[in-house]
């Protein structure tokens, strides 16, 4: 019998945290055909690039990021070293298809986001054949369903995929397009990779979705399963201290969702969800297809049921058409709900999309100086919500080793980072801190020791 030769495989991640799960999961994949993850790719066999296309220009830089791995690759076989096999996965990969091979012949394959399941495949064919190899085809089969999932250790906070894809089509996104219609996952098989996360360790686990409250799961009761009635199940799971889940469109945050926010203890009182602006107009040109008045009856639900609900949000300023005035409702919109923590970004045109072709853009210069005045306010909220935790006592979840020896690092069920001094402690406790100080980018504290007996709540 023929030994296995052991190769090396790297994985650069561009976006979010969909693509960090899908990255694992190739990598899971791969482990069977003898590739082992390593963190550089100068000695790699096997260089994947899984790409986002959310951001502005993010084909070129692929193209830049696969230029310097051709030299890197040529260098090496200039030095008589071993060869280097490239492949693009993800929505560029989907979004640039034959262009991507045309451009870059080098590239060995092209992989898009519903077929990485198929990679060994690619690779052997590769091998096989001249020239590079594509599929960025919406196959029948589902990827889950092929891709192992053999758990052997797992992060304290780890991602579970439950949904991909969305049909809302709004006109400045390119999902759709790269990633197909939604498409969600039976609880059956989420419950089930849930506790296999759990038994290697997890106690946090975040549940992944371009659309993830859009969930409509079939359920084991042959009923279909919403995802507030899969946060409830997932809250049975022994072991299981947090519930997360992103990323959420308003239209679909449902009455049952909204009640397990208040019921469900495991459901943390932090959400993002994206208002992308508070203007009407700008809104309907968008296709949101809700109101700036929708979206606060919806915190005031949220926070009915959860009185320290804190949100954080995406805004796109200088989208098509957008007025002084559209720009000042947004800003009101913010004052209204005041977030803890914001991503904002100036609109850019995506090919494809209905939004590159629209008339009205507005000018770069205009853009910027709206999104330097909501950056400041965005800014100045979340200081204020990080400042207002010093002197509280929160529950903190220990996920890694800090910088200075005997530090821990972990997060507040709003998503702070902490740092304690940790002796005593071990990544995967959740301990008790009072916060004592906030800098920029994080807090520090004292884990408070509780009473014997106590149960820390999550």
């Amino acid at each position: 019998m023929t030994a296995r030769v052991s190769k090396s495989l790297y994985i650069k991640t561009y976006g979010c945290q969909m693509n960090v799960y899908d990255s694992d999961r190739m990598a899971e994949a791969l482990a069977a055909h003898g590739y082992n993850r390593v963190d550089t790719a100068e000695t790699a066999d096997l260089v994947i690039l899984n790409t986002c296309h959310i951001r502005e220009k993010a084909a070129e830089k692929v193209y830049s990021e696969l230029g310097r791995l051709r030299r890197l690759r040529d260098r090496r076989e200039a030095e008589g070293q071993s060869g280097m096999l490239l492949a693009v996965a993800g929505c560029v990969a989907q979004a640039e298809g034959e262009a991507m091979l045309e451009r870059a012949a080098f590239v060995d394959v092209v992989v898009g986001p519903q077929a990485y399941h198929r990679l060994p495949e690619l690779l052997a064919r590769r091998a096989r054949e001249q020239g590079g190899q594509i599929d960025t085809d919406f196959p029948v089969e589902s990827k889950f369903d092929e891709l192992p999932r053999q758990v052997e250790s797992s992060p304290v906070s780890a991602f579970l995929t439950v949904q991909e894809g969305c049909d809302k089509f709004c006109s400045f996104c390119v999902v759709p397009y790269t990633r197909g219609a939604e498409v969600s996952r039976p609880a059956a098989a989420v419950l089930a990779e849930a506790r296999q996360l759990v038994a290697a360790g997890a106690r946090e686990i975040t549940l992944l979705g371009q659309n993830v409250n859009g969930y409509h799961g079939d359920g084991p009761d042959g009923r279909t399963w919403s995802l507030g009635r899969l946060v409830r199940a997932l809250a049975e799971v022994d072991g299981l201290a947090r519930i997360r889940y992103t990323t959420s469109h308003p239209r679909d945050m449902d009455e049952e969702l909204i009640r397990a926010h208040g019921e469900v203890p495991q459901l943390m009182p932090f959400l993002h969800l994206p208002v992308q602006s508070g203007s009407d107009s700008v809104l309907e040109a968008m296709n949101r297809k809700y109101t700036a008045a929708d979206f606060l009856r919806i915190v005031e639900k949220l926070r009915g049921q959860r009185p320290d609900m804190a949100l954080s949000s995406d805004f796109i300023v200088g989208f098509p058409g957008e007025s002084d005035e559209d720009f000042a409702a947004t800003m009101r919109l913010v004052e209204q709900v005041g977030f803890a923590l914001s991503f904002s970004f100036k609109y850019s045109p995506r090919p494809g999309t209905p939004g590159a072709t629209m008339r009205k853009q507005v000018h770069e210069d205009t853009k910027s100086a709206r999104l330097a005045t909501l950056q400041a306010t965005l800014d100045a909220q979340a200081r204020a919500f990080n400042e207002a935790t010093v002197g509280r006592v929160l529950p903190v979840l220990l996920e890694r080793a800090g910088r200075h020896a005997g530090q821990l690092v972990g997060r507040t069920p709003y998503l702070q980072g902490v740092h304690v001094e940790g002796r005593g402690h071990a990544i995967g406790d959740l301990v008790q801190v009072r916060i004592d100080a906030c800098y920029p980018h994080s807090l520090s504290g004292t884990v408070l020791e509780p009473d014997p007996g106590e149960e820390i709540a999550a």
